[in-house]
């Protein structure tokens, strides 16, 4: 007979027993577990004219609570089902995402065939636990079966030769890549808390980058070297304006800046959009020239690299580079440019980013929490102890001769900002992050849009470490800066990560559940991940209450990632992708009054800004279009992997694993119907 779940029904009583003893001696209620209701509470002390009419009421009120919770998580269970159909019915598949057909096609098929495998093991193990042959891992060892068994039984047969297969073969196997990614795991999770040790040194001796004492050269107007804005920008008409206007704004003498609108566009509409704008801020003085190219060669390091060809970047020293959605307060490179003063060895002053939208939907605020450990710890840490880090391509100023020494922006892949990074510290040049200077920019709300970003930032590396590896080798650099490049950076950060995290997690530990001989510890389950998490959402507190959905979808993206960086290392056709993150144009109303009052107190006129107010507060009402959602096959089939081996996990009583994978597929299961984030105009 097979054994009960006596570690998943446990009867647990609230309050203390009583005995509560009513005028007519032929009535009594006798052990009853009471709430902490205040009418039972005086019922429980036997005062007075406390009868059964009283205690009759009391159950009634309790009954009709528990009613009206079943109602509620009825209508609720009632209306989730309902946006799940209608999204699977208004969904589209993510076949025509732009994800390069044939390596979807095998990634998919592989995740299948290990669904499809586990619904028949799971099959398998139900129909051989209800004849109470199921046996739980600490009793494999010395498990025999009946004498008469392989007799009487052709399925008991098969299924004595599955248990000596799996534990001869498969088990021994399982358990070594089980244990290869948890020393990956733990080599990984030693990176992150030796950083989070650096960042909480740098705050305990309050360590922070400090420009030369030149505020009275400042005054005196000695120290305002030519700079030059770099815009570039590919239809993104939600954005350009308060961008546009954000950058005209900045505190810095006109004679001595220039702004170049590097427009990649290829819809007629919003190029003339950008260039009605651009003349607007041109006919109020500011110098600023509107460019426009044909081919989108190259993406964006093709755009930056044809305009550094004009003839006038030669009388310009540094150039700032801001994308289309990022606006820099007016005090922007007065912070920045001065740390350039006296140190001739430095090429980039990288600022942080803030985040308009961060509270908008759980999906930013996930995005955030990601982004803040990235900045504060990773980029801040980097910056102070070994003065290189990976340019973030937007909200930094660069050396105008660092540039060109390095080699200048190359077409060669998607991060064309980490490739001048690297290059440029090949060189010997040196970085600064400044962690207190921060730039407003936007976070994707929708998953597509934010899964089409993790691809080119995931695949990207691989080609880049692909294509340096050679360089970074023959360097002159020293061979503790070498190791760093090539095993923290690279391998550790961009290629171990989202290998160890894609297939622990999210093939393994389901496998595991099938052949119990080959185990995952508690602690490599839950202890060390939930250890993670925690450290990651340190830099942003405000965050703590979403912790777990964080580690949960965190593993969720991990398919994601671990796919772009298979296409990234192997050349495959999507790793040369570049979608255009979508935007939404959060930007309040009172950035752009901000900006007007700005403008006025420095005897100024912004032009028409009023109207631009008046045009983004009717422009949702204006342009509202439809909306729909795609449905991801990959996160949908590992949803039903995950929800397999989680009933499986029940038939041994692994109470943590199945916890782990009940909610580990929920959100692979939310994630593939798309029911998190902004649906896709």
């Amino acid at each position: 007979m097979a054994p009960p779940f006596d570690w998943w029904v446990k009867e647990k009583y609230r309050g203390t027993p009583v005995i509560v003893k009513m005028e007519n001696p032929n009535w009594s209620i006798s052990e009853l577990s009471s709430p902490e209701d205040d009418e039972f509470a005086e019922a429980r002390k036997g005062g007075k004219g406390k009868n059964a009419k009283q205690i009759t009421w009391v159950l009634l009120l309790k009954a009709h609570r528990a009613a009206g919770c079943l109602t509620y998580l009825a209508s609720a269970t009632a209306r989730l089902s309902s946006a799940v159909r209608r999204r699977i019915a208004a969904g589209r598949m993510d076949s025509d995402s732009g994800e390069n057909p044939t390596l979807r096609h095998r990634f998919y098929t592989c995740i299948k065939i290990f669904l499809w495998l586990s619904i028949l093991l799971l099959a398998f193990e139900i129909a051989a636990y209800l004849k109470g042959w199921h046996v739980s891992p600490p009793n494999l060892h010395g498990f025999k079966f009946p004498s008469s068994f392989g007799v009487r039984s052709l399925f008991g047969s098969i299924y004595a030769s599955w248990l000596s297969f799996r534990a001869k073969y498969i088990a021994p196997l399982l358990q070594f890549l089980a244990n290869a990614c948890v020393v990956l795991f733990l080599v990984q999770s030693a990176d992150r808390l030796i950083l989070c040790v650096g960042c909480f040194w740098i705050r305990f001796k309050r360590i922070k980058p400090v420009a030369r004492a030149i505020a009275e050269d400042l005054e005196a107007g000695k120290y305002f070297p030519m700079v030059l804005i770099q815009m570039p920008m590919c239809n993104e008409k939600e954005v350009y304006q308060q961008s546009i206007a954000a950058v005209c704004n900045l505190d810095w003498p006109k004679s001595n800046l220039l702004i170049q609108v590097l427009d990649d566009s290829d819809d007629p509409t919003t190029q003339a959009l950008i260039r009605d704008e651009v003349k607007k801020w041109e006919q109020s003085g500011v110098q600023i020239i509107y460019r426009h190219r044909i081919s989108r060669d190259g993406y964006k390091a093709g755009n930056l690299k044809s305009a550094m060809n004009c003839n006038y970047v030669k009388n310009y020293e540094f150039v700032a580079i801001f994308d289309a959605d990022f606006q820099p307060t007016p005090d922007f490179l007065k912070l920045t440019v001065p740390h350039f003063k006296g140190n001739d060895e430095l090429a980039l002053v990288q600022a942080r980013w803030s985040f308009i939208n961060k509270d908008e939907n759980l999906l930013t605020r996930l995005q955030n929490i990601n982004l803040c450990f990235h900045f504060e710890v990773e980029q801040q840490v980097n910056g102070v102890f070994i003065n290189f880090f990976g340019f973030n391509g937007t909200s930094g100023v660069w050396r105008i001769k660092a540039l060109e020494d390095s080699g200048g922006w190359l077409e060669r892949t998607t991060v064309e900002d980490m490739d001048i990074a690297v290059r440029a510290h090949l060189k010997g040049w040196k970085f600064i992050f400044l962690n207190d200077v921060e730039c407003q920019c936007e976070l994707p709300e929708s998953y597509e849009a934010y899964r089409k970003q993790q691809h080119r930032w995931h695949s990207g590396p691989m080609q880049l470490f692909r294509l340096c590896l050679p360089d970074i080798i023959r360097s002159n650099i020293a061979f503790w800066k070498k190791a760093n490049l090539i095993f923290l950076f690279f391998l550790l950060r961009k290629l171990i990560l989202p290998f160890y995290s894609f297939t622990l997690f999210c093939i393994i530990l389901p496998m595991t559940m099938f052949v119990p001989e080959a185990e995952l510890p508690a602690w490599v389950v839950c202890y060390i991940p939930a250890t993670m998490s925690f450290l990651n959402i340190l830099p942003s507190p405000r965050s703590f209450p979403f912790i777990v959905p964080y580690l949960l979808f965190e593993n969720t993206m991990s398919v994601t990632k671990f796919n772009a960086m298979i296409s990234g290392l192997f050349k495959l056709g999507s790793a040369y992708e570049w979608v255009v993150t979508k935007k939404s144009g959060r930007s309040s109303e009172g950035d752009l009054l901000s900006l007007s009052e700005l403008k006025h107190q420095r005897g100024g006129s912004a032009p028409e800004l009023n109207s631009i107010t008046k045009e983004l507060a009717i422009l949702p009402k204006k342009e509202l279009k439809k909306k729909h959602n795609r449905i991801y096959r990959k996160e949908l089939t590992l949803a039903f992997l995950l929800l397999t081996a989680a009933a499986r996990s029940l038939l041994s009583a692994q109470g943590l694993h199945f916890y782990f994978l009940l909610f580990q597929g929920i959100s692979f299961l939310l994630v593939g119907l798309d029911l998190i984030g902004e649906q896709i105009e």
